[in-house]
């Protein structure tokens, strides 16, 4: 497929990452073949950006001998586009058809590797999932979730590695991991457990946030929402899991005054999109200079990019998602060790996320009404982070170095949010750099 032909198919594609930047397809290469009526096509896409980056695409095709009309939405082209009589090359994750043929494909063809221990239905009709960003996934059924990645890199991706060693281990906290496709050093999809009766974490504390907002005179432990119980058990969830991390990947140390630096140079950055960090530059500092003084940091493997909407509650209790890392850095930076303490820091924040988001989100009031939604908003994020740090130190104290650890870990993610909410919702920065605000307020 040349390039005319999948420029513009990627710049209206909700899970390219290169929108607003100048880019030109610079190669395709057909990855595998499969399957008839449709033909389905794995296909790579290299782009190369005007600034000399390079990044590299998965596009699924779905190939017929004819157009269909039931799949005009998802229409790419035709195969090849230089070729009048090229065949109607169609999304593959949109077409039921198609992603039958990829679901047969794991334990019968080279490059789907398929787990034992779960009996797949592989006749489970395909549904695309909708509400996805980056990658794509097709739901099964009730049987299973496959993942298609769509950016990808050369070399181990940490959501397939991880949930391996966390399937492998039995831990409850994660979905099972079913299989993977993987095609020469590439890996392009999972295949995972379908959990039918989970809800989104980030909606579950919205949703209690409103309860309390709804409650002028209640506190946050006394409305039928409250959501502090939930917060523990998600902290016990995550210390099992750094715990079985810890076991299954190699661990190490890192010099405290290297992870200063790294923080202060990201602020750095950070404060030429975000100019309004710079009157809390100084605080966030002396923040990160605490950590300078540490010898040997402990760091393994982690989740890397921990926050609500990376959690589902079961029946059977909060399991993690998405374990790929921060997508904004390389992926030989996501599978480097880290902190814990990252892991932790980002929940901390998400409970501060919430409650200022609904609060943000609500028609504008008096200036009484504002302070007393601010007060509120402050009292549930501050039970909640409680409630979490307590559980996932399992009773243990915090110790100075770890407490300084956990600070400039904070800090550094609302650094982070403040840059990602500037690039990607603006409306949204006022949340983190009022965040910034009060963590450097002393």
């Amino acid at each position: 497929m040349t390039a005319s032909l999948l420029a513009p198919f990627l710049e209206r594609s909700r899970w390219f990452g290169g929108k607003g930047r100048g880019f030109t397809v610079t190669g395709t290469r057909e990855l595998l073949r499969l399957g008839s009526a449709p033909e389905v096509v794995l296909l790579l896409a290299e782009v190369t950006y005007d600034d000399g980056d390079h990044e590299l695409y998965q596009v699924p095709l779905a190939l017929y001998d004819e157009p269909q009309d039931r799949l005009e939405h998802a229409l790419v082209g035709r195969w090849p586009a230089d070729d009048p009589a090229g065949r109607p090359a169609y999304e593959a994750p949109s077409d039921r058809r198609a992603t039958a043929h990829l679901l047969r494909a794991f334990g019968e063809r080279p490059g789907f590797v398929r787990l034992p221990g779960h009996d797949l239905d592989l006749d489970a009709p395909g549904t695309l999932f909708s509400g996805e960003q980056s990658n794509s996934s097709v739901l099964f059924g009730e049987d299973s979730v496959l993942k298609l990645f769509r950016k990808v890199t050369p070399g181990e991706n940490p959501d397939i590695t991880t949930h391996r060693v966390l399937t492998e281990a039995g831990s409850p906290h994660v979905a099972q991991l079913y299989g993977w496709i993987e095609v020469e050093d590439l890996q392009l999809g999972m295949l995972q457990q379908f959990l039918r009766t989970a809800s989104d974490g980030w909606d579950l504390a919205l949703a209690s946030v409103r309860d309390l907002f709804a409650e002028a005179d209640l506190h946050a432990e006394e409305v039928g929402g409250d959501f502090a119980s939930e917060a523990a058990r998600l902290g016990t969830a995550l210390a099992e899991v750094h715990a079985q991390l810890a076991t299954s990947f190699p661990t190490s140390s890192v010099a405290g005054s290297d992870l200063a630096t790294a923080m202060t140079n990201r602020l750095v950055a950070s404060i030429e999109v975000v100019p309004g960090l710079a009157e809390h530059a100084d605080a966030a500092r002396g923040v990160f200079a605490a950590v300078a003084d540490l010898d040997n940091v402990p760091v393994q493997r982690i989740h890397g990019d921990l926050h609500l909407g990376q959690t589902l509650r079961t029946v059977l209790g909060w399991k993690l998602v998405d374990f790929e890392g921060e997508p904004a850095k390389p992926l030989a930076e996501r599978v480097l060790p880290d902190s814990p303490w990252r892991d932790v820091a980002g929940m901390l924040r998400s409970f501060d996320y919430a409650p200022h988001a609904v609060a943000e989100s609500m028609p504008e009031e008096d200036p009484d009404v504002l302070h007393q939604r601010a007060v509120r908003a402050d009292e549930w994020a501050r039970r909640n982070r409680k409630a979490f740090l307590a559980a996932y130190l399992g009773g243990q104290p915090l110790w100075p170095a770890a407490r300084a650890l956990l600070t400039a870990y904070v800090v550094d993610k609302a650094v982070y949010e403040c840059l990602y909410e500037a690039r990607n919702r603006p409306t949204w920065l006022p949340i983190p750099l009022a965040g910034v605000a009060r963590l450097t307020r002393g």
